[in-house]
């Protein structure tokens, strides 16, 4: 008897495991990376499933890196980009890395032609440029098809300052790849600074003194910048006029009966142009702004994060989610997004090591 019953509880065992085994490979999702800072525990770039509920899987340590806090694609997707958000003798790096299944295999690794690179883009051809903040200028460089880096091509040096004691320098703090330019956010000299593809500067257009761009991001009829601005908390649209751009109104991405300290950190805008979001580090919310006929943007709510610090967020590529990564609590948070509303509800949450770059594949 008792014979018997172990045949029949093993097999029960079998059973399960196979069930769950499918259920396992049934998921069905979207993969992201993350960037962390590794002071701490954390060890470099990790990998993430995000469900169809808005529930995430950690996949693991995919590959080691000294403060990965900023990732970008190639165009195809096959080679994933990161800096190391260092300082070794006066300069950070960059690393490239071929896409697999379960791993990101090192391809190469070169200068990022300052201190602590903190941001990454890469154009479909392949051109590659860095924002090193303590640098203060613009790493230019290129990558082949298979992924590996070039050594640098040209190193732009930003000028100037700003009025608070966080702007004493130039802090590059990214820079974009919109249409023909690249368009870089200037922290410490409260300039957006306009580049052609081949590295010649055509336009600075200065922010509110104090302001302090950090991020960007372009409306689709390619007419419109929203600049998120760091020190003063606010949101500026840069409109296109007669060929440059030029800073129209600014608005704050914070509620009006709020106080004491907050800092803004990163921008995005839904792909149908309606809706901008901004995150808050102090207030620890997504600002959530309706985008007006003209461009204006009108406060529509403040989401909490659920955490402190959200440094970066992100929209899952179906738009459905909107997932954040709150540095100092360490967990990321997705929100389910209403497509017709703009507005946010919670879904779930995870905890992750010092994240601050979450990069759907």
């Amino acid at each position: 008897m008792k014979k018997l019953l172990s045949i029949v509880l093993t097999v029960l065992v079998g059973l399960n495991a196979c069930v769950q085994t499918k259920k396992d490979s049934e998921i069905q999702g979207s993969v992201f990376y993350l960037g962390t800072y590794t002071e701490g525990e954390s060890e470099g770039i990790y990998k993430y499933l995000l469900d169809d509920e808005g529930v995430i899987q950690a996949k693991g340590l995919m590959a080691k890196a000294d403060n990965p806090s900023y990732l970008a694609f190639s165009k195809d997707r096959k080679v994933l980009f990161a800096v190391d958000e260092v300082n070794r003798d006066s300069t950070g790096e960059v690393r490239s890395y071929s896409v697999g299944e379960d791993t990101l295999q090192l391809i190469s690794v070169t200068s990022s032609g300052g201190a602590h690179p903190c941001h990454i883009s890469v154009s479909d051809d392949g051109q590659i440029v860095v924002a090193n903040y303590t640098g203060g200028n613009l790493g230019w460089l290129s990558a082949t098809k298979d992924g590996l880096l070039s050594n640098l091509l040209s190193v732009t040096q930003h000028e100037g300052s700003g009025p608070t004691d966080r702007q004493l320098v130039p802090h590059a703090h990214s820079a974009w790849f919109v249409g023909d330019e690249v368009i870089s956010c200037d922290l410490g000299t409260d300039e957006l600074w306009i580049y052609d593809k081949l590295f010649n500067l055509k336009q600075k257009v200065a922010m509110t003194p104090g302001a302090g761009p950090r991020h960007l991001c372009a409306h689709p009829n390619g007419e419109w910048l929203y600049v998120v601005n760091e020190l003063n908390n606010t949101v500026t649209r840069v409109a296109m006029e007669g060929g440059q751009w030029e800073a129209a109104e600014s608005i704050s991405t914070l509620p009006d009966d709020f106080e004491g300290d907050s800092f803004c950190a990163d921008i995005h805008i839904s792909s149908d142009g309606r809706f901008v979001y901004a995150s808050n580090r102090g207030h620890n919310s997504i600002a959530i702004f309706s985008v007006g006929a003209v461009g204006d943007l009108s406060l529509l709510a403040n989401e909490s994060v659920r955490g402190d610090h959200p440094r970066n967020f992100v929209l899952s590529p179906d738009e459905k989610f909107l997932l954040v990564a709150n540095k100092n609590t360490q967990n990321i948070v997705v929100f389910n997004r209403n497509a017709e509303t703009g507005l946010l509800t919670f879904v779930s949450e995870i905890n992750a090591l010092s994240p601050v770059c979450i990069l759907f594949e």
